[in-house]
């Protein structure tokens, strides 16, 4: 086949474009990052393997091509979407082309607002880890095979396994129909807790193995049967939690584990992936104890970058209240001094859902001598109503007694955390969807 690619430099489409690649379909594709000179190391790893990159302007597109596939980002004014209407190439959305891969495939899909990339990465390494050489498709690169020059979010793998990263944000996830559907919570983020409920419940259905998070008061009304995991779960049985900086320790129904990713997030993470890697899988809690060892994280979810002068700097993917609060209090532990956090909202229209929530957050997580450090909302193009800004943030968590400070060019923070950080301290970077924000943490640590 042959295929068209637009806005291939996100994550979901990155990994669908070389899925295709792998399994030898011939693959093109356009970015307006590329076009606009940024994400250029991404645009090479394309063209290492095959992947053609164009121009976003219809230039290249004709009637040779089987399809053209458009994210949800992807607006209907876009030169290359009215070109592809013009020759009457078959438009698939994303979603629809990820259920066919899902649909033809005996698939795990991860699924929940937050945690999802984490636990696919997990659910992934565990298996490769004892032989099964599944597929991956998520919307968080992998470590480890970045490190092995890949993009890092997806593989093509020999068997007919597929994991994938199930999104709820544009509703799609009522398309699936996994073997294994996992669940790991429920909150407020692109939708409306009532929205997402429906859309879950769907899922839950469409499922043949369903696995839910007991902690998750909301998913234990889920109608049909579940497997239920969790730390305060009956049958997961988690004790002996000790947290550290760099990793935690713990015991899952009596078998002694040693995670390398810092926070109670993230052993609430490794029950759900140790739960379906048992039950659905069939691998024992002994061998994924040896193979969660090597298990190297997913980039930008909690990345400690390094410690300069004393000084520690995190990147991390956090985006949503409940995404902050793990970050930061993750960030906390075996702390010495302050912690300094930067965050870049990532959208006007999430902004403004998720307003009221991020506030909370950020008052309920920060110490009285802690500082949020946020610059102007990211954003991507397009559009979109400007009717509130970072700055609303800011005055709202200062009236709570919090130090927040708002930065119209996120250029001035870098000089504002040199005057203001000492020995001891930790700066925690956090915000989505925009490409330059692990460079600026580096940028950050390079300037302590």
């Amino acid at each position: 086949m042959k295929y068209y690619f637009v806005g291939i430099a996100g994550f979901g489409m990155s990994a669908l474009a070389q899925i295709a690649r792998g399994r030898g379909d011939e693959v093109y594709g356009s970015d307006r990052n590329f076009d606009l000179g940024k994400a250029l190391d991404l645009k090479t790893k394309f063209e290492n393997i095959g992947i053609k990159v164009c121009p976003q302007d219809g230039s290249q597109l004709n009637s040779d091509f089987n399809a053209a596939i458009f994210s949800t980002a992807v607006e209907e004014n876009n030169p290359e979407f009215k070109r592809a209407k013009e020759l009457g190439i078959k438009i698939i959305h994303r979603a629809d082309f990820l259920a066919s891969y899902v649909n033809n495939s005996k698939t795990i899909a991860v699924s929940g607002t937050s945690g999802k990339s984490t636990v696919t990465a997990m659910i992934y390494h565990m298996m490769e880890k004892a032989g099964l050489s599944p597929s991956l498709i998520t919307g968080g690169a992998l470590r480890s095979l970045m490190e092995k020059g890949g993009i890092g979010n997806s593989v093509c793998g020999k068997s007919n396994w597929l994991v994938i990263e199930a999104d709820e944000s544009d509703g799609t996830l009522v398309k699936y129909k996994p073997y294994a559907g996992v669940i790991l919570n429920i909150s407020k983020d692109h939708k409306e807790i009532s929205q997402l409920i429906d859309i879950f419940s769907t899922f839950a259905s469409s499922s043949d193995y369903l696995f839910v998070n007991y902690d998750d008061i909301l998913l234990r009304e889920l109608e049909g049967e579940k497997n239920y995991f969790g730390i305060n779960c009956p049958y997961t049985k988690v004790s002996d939690i000790s947290l550290h900086f760099n990793g935690s320790s713990f015991i899952l129904n009596g078998q002694n584990f040693e995670l390398p990713l810092a926070g109670m997030h993230n052993i609430s993470n490794f029950v759900a992936a140790a739960s379906v890697c048992n039950k659905a899988v069939g691998i024992s809690l002994r061998d994924m104890a040896e193979y969660i060892k090597s298990f190297k994280g997913v980039y930008r979810r909690f990345n400690i970058m390094g410690e300069k002068n004393g000084i520690t700097v995190i990147d991390d993917f956090a985006h949503n209240p409940a995404k902050v609060q793990a970050a930061i209090s993750a960030a906390l532990i075996d702390v010495k001094g302050k912690l300094i956090s930067v965050y870049q909202p990532h959208g006007f229209a999430p902004t403004r859902l998720l307003k009221n929530e991020m506030i909370e957050s950020f008052v309920k997580s920060m110490r009285e001598n802690d500082i949020l450090l946020i610059p102007e909302i990211y954003y991507v193009g397009g559009t979109v109503n400007k009717d509130i800004s970072s700055k609303d943030i800011v005055e709202a968590v200062s009236k709570k007694g919090r130090n927040a400070f708002y930065f119209e060019k996120r250029s001035d923070i870098i000089p504002a955390i040199k005057k203001m950080v000492s020995s001891g301290d930790r700066v925690i970077v956090m915000g989505a969807r925009d490409l330059s924000l692990h460079s600026f943490a580096t940028e950050i640590m390079e300037a302590l």
